[in-house]
């Protein structure tokens, strides 16, 4: 049997997981490195775990699937709640764990890349991590490149005792992101072993589809317009006001808008500011476009919140950008685009709760003007994927044969333990 890098009969095994659940952002990441790894390595299959509702619009290439696990929703008391079954929220957490396991343990990944939650949402995959630690499985934490403000991550992390699973249970921290810009674990109590496993990446780079568009697009893309965008919207109301409001006040504002509202903004608010939109002559609002990079590329400049993965696309397609960050529940927003306009990449525009339409109008005729992200060098901004891919590489190598041994040595084990129990009558 052969035992080359790209010979195996079972290919090259990644599990991602994604906690998330009415996000974008997460999802929208671990999409990029899936496909960024089966793009450049023909023996890879990559099998994303996810509680996103909207999992299945996107497309995925060939060698890259999706299992979803039920949903939740984190309600504005910072309770978590079933996002559509009728059962409680211990119950849907139970049954999470038990379809990750068990996905898990099916697939036998040879690496598994954990977003952002070291033990996931309330602690539902350590005990999949454990399992396939035993195994010999590679186990990688894949951080944003700014988590929150140390003073609200600190205790975050310890009610969470997240510090022991980067401790003993990882082999690598992957950061996207850049030192430079931020330390994402700066001003927690770091063990110096997990600090050495720390690999900045770089930005994670996007790129347009390959396959030319087929969908219907929105009328006011046919002529120079701004891009309007809040992820997935389920906090973006005060953005989407304050453009709104500008472009009421003035009718005659260099480029039109096109608003994506997000799939997550509650429906009411959706259709409130569908109406508003509809009643200007310059601006057109959406809901959702699974395709939103082709959106950007095409757009002369984006207002965002600024979340990471509208930030990568800001960065790889080399757009003017105004980000209005979020500050509540987490600084994540507010501190990358603080210092990206140090950087000089964006400008940033604060939201002071009055929302004064003069202010955003200004703000919106100076965005064409602005220099563009390429016009500042930041060396090794968006690397991120071609790191990863090298860093994922060294594991591709291992013969097949012991990856396949790995793979089958803990089922065999557990099936004789469980033998034993049975026969014990536990």
């Amino acid at each position: 049997m052969p035992t080359g890098t790209l010979q195996g009969m079972r290919g090259f095994r990644v599990l991602i997981y994604s906690h998330d659940t009415m996000g974008l952002g997460h999802l929208r990441r671990c999409s990029t490195i899936a496909h960024s790894l089966v793009r450049e390595y023909p023996d890879v299959s990559v099998l994303i775990l996810s509680g996103s509702p909207i999992i299945g619009s996107f497309d995925f290439r060939s060698r890259v699937d999706f299992v979803r696990i039920p949903g939740v929703i984190k309600l504005r008391n910072g309770e978590y709640t079933s996002l559509n079954l009728g059962i409680d929220f211990e119950q849907t957490i139970h049954m999470r764990a038990e379809i990750i396991k068990h996905t898990a343990d099916i697939f036998a990944p040879d690496m598994v890349i954990v977003d952002k939650e070291p033990l996931g949402l309330r602690g539902e995959i350590e005990e999949t991590l454990r399992m396939l630690k035993r195994r010999g499985t590679r186990l990688i934490l894949g951080l944003r490149d700014i988590m929150d403000d140390p003073s609200m991550l600190a205790p975050e992390w310890r009610r969470k005792n997240a510090m022991p699973a980067l401790r003993d249970l990882y082999d690598e921290i992957w950061v996207y992101g850049l030192p430079q810009v931020c330390d994402p674990l700066q001003g927690l109590q770091v063990p110096r072993q997990v600090r050495r496993r720390m690999v900045y990446t770089g930005y994670l780079p996007r790129r347009t589809p390959t396959e030319p568009s087929t969908r219907p697009l929105p009328e006011i893309v046919s002529e120079p317009y701004v891009l309007v965008t809040t992820g997935g919207g389920g906090d973006g109301e005060g953005l989407i006001d304050w453009v709104l409001r500008a472009y009421e006040a003035d009718d005659r504002m260099l480029y039109p808008a096109l608003i994506v509202l997000g799939p997550f903004m509650q429906p009411e608010t959706q259709a409130e500011f569908i109406d508003r939109a509809n009643r200007l002559s310059r601006v057109q609002a959406i809901t959702f476009d699974a395709k939103l990079e082709e959106l950007e590329d095409n757009a002369v400049g984006v207002v965002a919140m600024g979340g990471y993965n509208t930030f990568c696309e800001i960065l790889s397609f080399n757009k003017r950008a105004l980000i209005i960050p979020r500050t509540r529940p987490r600084m994540e927003q507010f501190i990358r685009a603080s210092r990206a306009q140090e950087l000089g990449l964006v400008k940033m525009l604060e939201d002071d709760g009055k929302r004064d339409a003069e202010i955003m109008g200004k703000a919106l005729r100076e965005l064409p003007y602005q220099n563009r992200p390429r016009d500042v060098i930041v060396p090794g901004l968006l690397e991120g994927l071609d790191n990863v891919n090298r860093l994922v590489e060294p594991w591709l190598s291992e013969p097949t044969m012991t990856r396949e041994a790995a793979r089958e040595q803990a089922p065999a084990k557990k099936s004789a333990a469980d033998r034993a129990k049975a026969s014990s009558g536990d």
